[in-house]
């Protein structure tokens, strides 16, 4: 029972002196919520792309032009006879040129400069379902390449796969980078806690002559690095909504796509959890190195007492 009084009585200790060092205790937070919101804002962009991704390849399209010299049309009713599509749409110049002024800012300035012609009719071909796959979908893009009249091939499949896996790199990327800033931010959460083992170093001694073992003193360390890096998640977490939240509404001058693309975005439970754990393992972690530290210098200085 007396261990359980002076566990308490350190750790409301420990808490006074985090509120007495302010600055010291805002700097940690920061410096974990600046890890944090690197490593989420990749985690959160790249769960959004996977979504956009998946919701895509289920409306995805070989789009077909007929080569200098070829009709629209001889071309149109040759893929009409081809058995692996199940649709073939013929797109117009003025469709395909909306389009792409809807979904790219300055295509107004991009089609001016390249004429009126730009943009030409196409055809719009939708595979079987069972032609879907990724790479059936590009062999599929070749076969077309080698029929006569057919210029240029766009397989949306190819596309979509090679943005996911640029996506992947940035988001491995960010995450690298989010993990070296909490690494950091660790080391300055371990000279918070180090500052308060300081300033209860005596209750802490009367703890360890009436048998409190090394785990007993680091629980209440441990919770309060992890309650630094819960308060680290939660700026985080703000910080994202409020970055994101202007984005997908609109209210920020950006590309349609840009914004449809950020209306996806999942503040999921997995997702918030994911950061809060991310959060208190790192401050736990640096509670943990400070604790240690602290021991092994008055270890060191014990030694060389006795040494001298």
């Amino acid at each position: 029972m007396p261990l359980f009084r002076l566990a308490w009585s350190a750790a409301s200790d420990i808490r006074r002196d985090l509120s007495r060092h302010k600055s010291q205790l805002f700097l940690a937070v920061l410096s974990l919520a600046t890890g944090l919101f690197v490593a989420g804002a990749g985690l959160l962009g790249v769960g959004t792309l996977d979504r956009w991704v998946g919701h895509m390849q289920s409306l995805a399209r070989i789009t077909v032009f007929a080569a200098e010299g070829t009709r629209i049309e001889t071309l149109e009713q040759t893929l009409r006879l081809d058995p692996r599509f199940v649709s073939v749409r013929r797109v117009s110049s003025e469709e395909a040129t909306g389009l792409l002024m809807e979904y790219v800012r300055g295509a107004g300035l991009m089609l001016d400069a390249l004429g009126s012609e730009a943009v030409p009719d196409n055809l719009e071909l939708t595979l079987r379902d069972d032609l879907m796959e990724l790479k059936k979908a590009i062999e599929v893009g070749q076969g077309l390449r080698a029929i006569k009249g057919v210029g240029d091939v766009v397989v949306d499949q190819e596309r979509l796969d090679t943005l996911l896996r640029g996506a992947r790199a940035i988001r491995n990327a960010l995450a690298g980078f989010g993990a070296v800033l909490l690494v950091v931010a660790a080391f300055s959460t371990g000279t918070v806690v180090r500052m308060g083992i300081a300033a209860r170093e005596e209750e802490i001694n009367i703890m360890r002559l009436v048998g409190a073992t090394e785990l007993f003193i680091l629980m209440p360390l441990l919770i309060e690095g992890a309650a630094m890096g819960l308060m680290a998640a939660i700026v985080t977490a703000g910080g994202l909504w409020v970055l994101w939240l202007p984005l997908a509404l609109g209210k920020i001058n950006i590309s349609p796509f840009i914004t449809e693309l950020l209306k996806m975005a999942s503040f999921s439970i997995k997702n918030l959890g994911i950061l809060s754990l991310a959060g208190l393992t790192t401050g736990a972690a640096g509670a943990w190195w400070g604790f240690r530290s602290s021991v092994k210098q008055k270890r060191n200085a014990e030694r060389l007492a006795q040494e001298g």
